[in-house]
């Protein structure tokens, strides 16, 4: 670091404090910054909380649908319900 370019004036004066007068100054514009970032950021999260919500909602409704499937291959696989089914089919068929 250069002592001239630490040695500009501020209100008329030079110096360290002046120096570190600019450097406080810098490190405040920063943080006013990050915290101005940091707000678009939540505002832009908080404006659709939802989004993920969704993809979760998809995979439990898939899921049930599977084990729901599932019960009704088992079910239909049973040799009562063929029978019932075949026998109910054989009514409907033979009344008409």
């Amino acid at each position: 670091m250069n002592i001239e370019e630490t040695m500009i004036a501020i209100d008329g004066r030079t110096g360290p404090i002046a120096a570190m007068t600019r450097t406080v100054g810098n490190m405040g514009a920063s943080a006013r910054r990050g915290i101005c970032l940091l707000d678009a950021r939540l505002r832009t999260l908080s404006a659709e909380p939802e989004e993920g919500a969704t993809t979760a909602e998809y995979a439990v409704v898939l899921v049930a649908a599977t084990g729901f499937a599932a019960v009704l291959v088992a079910l239909l696989k049973s040799d009562t319900i063929k029978t019932l089914l075949t026998n109910i089919v054989k009514k409907s068929l033979s009344v008409g």
